[in-house]
């Protein structure tokens, strides 16, 4: 409760008896029956002496129960206690108490009591006689007893305040939410006039940039936008002032320390009917997050990359596992250089048996064939040179040069020397090839502008040279192979064919590899004492030097028993003793041999397992032998032989099984095939047997994938002249 003294104190005369004038009793009635308010009226006694209707109502009591009554009878005790307190604070302190809060029956009133004076009515009638008198000259002024000034009763006034209180504390929690909800998502609100002129002041904001009040009040929020984001947001506000829209972006924001931040940002148009009187914006610090976003963007970069790097070394592996030489080791290398790295040029050398001087490999040209020699590269490089290279190979580390001036620094020596192969080069990698912790050779990258290799792209690089270097060894190491078997090969097979009157002998050889010149394939042709013709074609499963040994022997064991006893039931019989007691049980070798009289065109025929010969006559289809070919040699067989006459003008055609077979078309549709192809060659091919050989393997082999040797050898008997 609060009290008041400078309320004006109502006195009312009619507690001391005196008389109401017409309008007093208007008033008084009018203020007990319409006014909104309550109004009561107790004596010193505490008794109520008058009560209207709108009190009693928020008393929830009757006037009639009330009047005459002190609270305590009427009232619940509670309220009858604050009546009473009220009632004697005022009557012993001669005080008003205004807009004293009381909760009744869950309503609330503002209650004001005032002291009630009797001397009021008195006051105004001596007034009103003293003017009288005045009229007459007799004027005097009034005298007033002292009880008149003591009070005689308390008037309580009373308005029912209930919803508008309620109203005021949904507004008040409203507030107190908006404002934990600011707090807790550490947001700063700002003020901006219609225009989008700062108004209001800002300490919250001010608290983190910086400014001054006068600063904040002559550029407001956008006084502080990062340079290179202020133009775009300064365009984006005004759109959103100039429509009434909802400005909502993201910026950086300097700070008080000078370093920036970025913030979030909503401002909404504030609207008073169909106007907009003002924008509420609330900025949100956001730094966190796009720190966190750039990590996750920057992780998910570098874990995109390491598999993309990872799955760049499995396809080297997986590339470098087929290279079979080192000059297609070098091709894979430098593929992978130029997609994996970006590399311009690459190089791989070898160390001489020395370890002395390094040379530098040619990569194979891209599908094969004979290396490029236009190429410019040093054909040698020492190793005590100071080289990309021969660092790498001296220190067995990485060297790694990000500019010119930087190899300099760890090269030294002149300019000129350091870029001989490639003056527009601008940064360098050399990478040691070890084989058993042992180096034996180097590996080279290079590139057209300054580039600095990152520890990531550093660990992917020795683990290329790690493949590299393996890859090169298993080259090398079949590289060697590969010259043995080929060495013995062509010391095998025939360098040339017998030149005959009667007869025109032609043959060819595709390896299945490309680059690999030895396998099981093998063809003879010999003369026999007694001016016979021995024909022999024959297969060795494999490929390499077993291979080429294991024909090596065939070939010999059936000249040594052709040249004994030359019939071929005889020579593969032989053969087949000789090859149970000296070869593998899993080796597997076919051979089609036969003996003909080159002036007749008559001879003998046996087969041990090998595809059957193909018979081309100008005047009717190609057709393939139907005869049984027999087991592979070495099984358990009756060696059979079989007549047969070489007509004039027609071709005999052996070959082996890597001609008409492959992975899309079996056996027997190859050979179909095969005759097909023979009845369509045109008869200027027919009659020439090197076009015919030719002509025969292009057909075959074209639209498939080549998996095995094949051999063709032809003999034709020409028309005789006339």
């Amino acid at each position: 409760m609060s009290t008041e003294t400078s309320v004006p104190r109502p006195r009312l005369s009619r507690l001391k008896g005196q008389p109401m004038d017409a309008s007093d009793a208007a008033l008084y009635a009018t203020l007990l029956k319409e006014a909104p308010a309550g109004i009561a009226l107790f004596d010193t006694g505490l008794k109520c002496r008058r009560v209207n209707d709108a009190l009693a109502a928020m008393l929830g009591v009757s006037a009639a129960d009330l009047t005459g009554h002190r609270p305590g009878e009427v009232l619940p005790e509670e309220t009858a206690a604050a009546f009473a307190a009220a009632l004697d604070a005022v009557l012993a302190d001669d005080r008003p108490i205004t807009d004293a809060e009381l909760a009744v029956g869950g309503r609330i009133l503002s209650c004001s009591w005032i002291p009630a004076r009797a001397g009021a009515a008195q006051q105004e009638a001596k007034g009103s006689a003293t003017t009288k008198d005045k009229g007459r000259g007799k004027a005097r002024p009034p005298k007033q007893a002292a009880w008149e000034d003591k009070p005689v009763g308390v008037v309580l006034t009373a308005l029912d305040v209930t919803e508008r209180r309620r109203a005021e504390e949904v507004i008040r929690r409203k507030e107190q939410r908006y404002r934990s909800l600011v707090e807790a998502s550490s947001q700063v609100v700002w003020v901006a006039a219609a225009d989008g002129a700062a108004i209001d002041d800002a300490p919250e904001w001010r608290e983190i940039t910086g400014q001054t009040p006068d600063d904040y009040a002559g550029g407001g929020w956008l006084a502080v936008v990062h340079p290179e984001d202020r133009t775009r947001i300064e365009e984006i506000w005004n759109e959103a002032v100039a429509g009434d829209r909802v400005f909502e972006t993201g910026y950086r924001i300097r700070t008080r320390s000078g370093a920036y931040r970025h913030f979030d940002v909503r401002a909404v148009p504030i609207w008073q009917g169909d106007r907009v009187i003002e924008w509420v914006g609330a900025n949100t610090d956001v730094t966190g997050q796009k720190e966190a976003e750039e990590m996750r963007g920057r992780l998910t970069e570098q874990l995109s990359a390491a598999a993309l790097r990872t799955a760049r070394l499995q396809q080297a592996t997986s590339m470098l596992a087929e290279a079979l030489t080192v000059a297609q080791v070098v091709q894979v290398i430098t593929e992978v250089g130029r997609s994996a790295i970006g590399a311009d040029y690459s190089a791989v050398a070898l160390l001489d048996d020395d370890k002395l001087r390094l040379s530098i490999v040619t990569p194979a040209p891209p599908g094969g064939g004979e290396p490029d020699q236009a190429r410019p590269a040093r054909d040698d490089i020492r190793v005590s040179d100071q080289t990309v290279m021969s660092v790498a190979v001296r220190e067995g580390r990485p060297f790694l040069a990000q500019s010119p001036t930087d190899l300099r620094l760890q090269l030294g020596g002149d300019e000129a020397e350091l870029f001989t192969q490639h003056a527009e080069e601008r940064a360098w990698v050399g990478l040691p090839l070890l084989a058993a912790g042992a180096p034996i050779g180097a590996l080279r990258f290079s590139f057209k502008r300054p580039r600095e290799i990152t520890e990531e792209e550093k660990v992917f690089l020795e683990a290329l040279a790690g493949q590299c270097a393996l890859a090169v060894e298993r080259a090398l190491l079949f590289e060697r192979e590969h010259k043995t078997a080929e060495e013995l090969q062509l010391s095998l097979l025939p360098s040339d064919l017998p030149q005959l009157p009667g007869m025109v002998l032609a043959a060819r050889y595709n390896p299945a590899t490309r680059h690999v010149q030895v396998g099981g394939d093998w063809y003879d042709v010999f003369r026999l004492p007694d001016d016979r013709l021995a024909v022999a074609v024959g297969d060795v499963m494999g490929k390499g030097v077993r291979a080429a040994a294991g024909m090596g022997r065939v070939r010999n064991a059936l000249r040594a028993l052709a040249l004994n006893d030359p019939r071929p039931a005889a020579v593969l019989s032989g053969l087949d003793r000789l090859f149970s007691a000296t070869e593998d049980e899993e080796q597997f070798t076919t051979v089609a041999y036969a003996v003909i009289d080159p002036e007749t065109g008559r001879g003998a025929f046996s087969n041990a397992g090998h595809p059957p010969p193909l018979l081309i006559s100008p005047d009717a289809d190609a057709r393939v032998s139907t005869r049984e070919p027999g087991t592979p040699l070495g099984w358990p067989s009756q060696r059979q032989q079989t007549s047969f006459s070489i007509e004039t003008g027609n071709t005999v055609v052996f070959y082996s099984d890597g001609l008409v077979e492959n992975r899309r078309r079996g056996v027997d549709a190859g050979l179909e095939e095969l005759a097909a192809v023979a009845t369509d060659a045109p008869p200027e091919v027919v009659g020439d047997p090197e076009r015919l050989v030719d002509f025969l393997v292009d057909r075959m082999l074209a639209g498939y994938e080549q998996v095995d040797d094949v051999t063709v050898l032809a003999l034709h008997v020409p028309p005789k002249s006339p």
